[in-house]
C-alpha cells in the first residue's frame, strides 16, 4: 500500500499494490499495521455499498457531526467515479478546501478520509459500484451535507447531461 498525504489535514489517497499472475490479481485494501506508519488509527464498525446503476449520478456532499464523527476510507470496485472532498472544520486552515480523484476498479486507489471531511461522488459510467469502510454507525440525527454545487465551495463537477441526485443532496442549504 502506497499513502500520499493530502493538503487536507488527515487525508491520504492510499493506492493499493496489485500483485498478479495467471490467475488474476491480488491486494491488500486494509492493514492496520501499514496504516499504523502514518499514525492512522482506523476502528472499522459498518461497511457500506453503494451501488449507481446510472452514470452521472451524484452523491454527497455528505458527513456526521459531532458526538459520532465518522473517518471513511472509500474505494471504487466497478466502474469509476469523481470522488471529493472538502474540509468542513472550521477553525481549519483549509476550511471549504476540496480536492478531486478519479477512483475506479482498475486504477487501485482509494481515500481514507478523515472525520471533519464531507465526501461526495459523481459516477463516470453506468454500474459503478463503491465500498466504504467506517469508524462509526450510521447515526442520522446526526448525518448532514453539503450542498454539492455551492458557490462558496466552487467544486469543478464533470459535465453531466442527465445528473441524478436526489431531493436531500440536491436540497442541503447553502453556506
Amino acid at each position: 500500500m502506497k499513502f500520499t498525504e493530502l493538503s487536507i489535514k488527515g487525508a491520504y489517497l492510499i493506492e493499493l499494490e496489485e500483485h498478479k499472475d495467471g490467475r488474476g490479481s491480488f491486494a491488500r485494501q486494509f492493514c492496520r499495521r501499514e496504516m499504523a506508519k502514518y499514525s492512522i488509527d482506523f476502528d472499522i464498525k459498518q461497511c457500506n455499498i453503494s451501488k449507481n446503476t446510472r452514470a452521472g449520478t451524484l452523491r454527497g456532499l455528505h458527513y456526521q457531526k459531532e458526538p459520532y464523527p465518522e473517518i471513511k476510507m472509500v474505494s471504487c470496485i466497478k466502474g469509476s467515479c469523481f470522488d471529493v472532498i472538502v474540509d468542513v472544520i472550521k477553525d481549519s486552515q483549509t476550511y471549504l478546501k476540496w480536492l478531486s480523484f478519479e477512483l475506479s476498479e482498475n486504477n487501485n486507489r482509494m481515500l481514507y478520509i478523515p472525520s471533519g471531511v464531507a465526501h461526495g461522488f459523481q459516477t463516470l459510467e453506468d454500474n459503478t459500484t463503491l465500498f466504504y469502510q467506517l469508524s462509526e454507525f450510521f447515526m442520522p440525527d446526526y448525518y448532514t451535507g453539503l450542498r454539492w454545487n455551492d458557490p462558496k465551495i466552487s467544486i469543478k463537477w464533470p459535465a453531466c447531461k442527465n445528473r441524478t441526485i436526489n431531493e436531500r443532496d440536491r436540497n442541503y442549504e447553502l453556506l
